[in-house]
């Protein structure tokens, strides 16, 4: 049975960081394309950022810079690294994992920035 479940998300002010993590289970990691996607109220899911089984790195425009993604193949976890955070940071967000055919989501974790 597949698992990815996320950790991490809160309530920060714009400018704090905060670290998201996604304990996976059931896949063979390190042959998996990993990413976060966020969903805001109103808006489409959309990739925040993916990390290869190489090791190579995407970001969406609006996170370079601010954001790093992150894998550990010996722990089965990915993180993202949120720094700098704006409002428009807001979002559910989910952490995926894909090998083609398949590809599985979390269950999502809240980030809310606001003052």
């Amino acid at each position: 049975q597949v698992q990815l479940v996320e950790s991490g998300g809160g309530l920060v002010q714009p400018g704090e960081s905060l670290r998201l993590s996604c304990a996976a289970s059931g896949i063979i990691f390190r042959l998996n394309v990993m990413a976060w996607y966020r969903q805001a109220p109103g808006k489409q899911r959309e990739l925040v950022a993916l990390i290869t089984t190489g090791g190579s790195t995407n970001y969406a425009d609006s996170v370079k810079g601010r954001f790093t993604i992150s894998r550990e193949q010996e722990t089965n976890t990915l993180y993202l690294q949120m720094n700098r955070l704006k409002p428009e940071d807001t979002a559910v967000y989910y952490c995926t994992a894909a090998r083609p055919p398949n590809m599985f989501w979390g269950q999502g974790t809240q980030v809310t920035v606001s003052s």
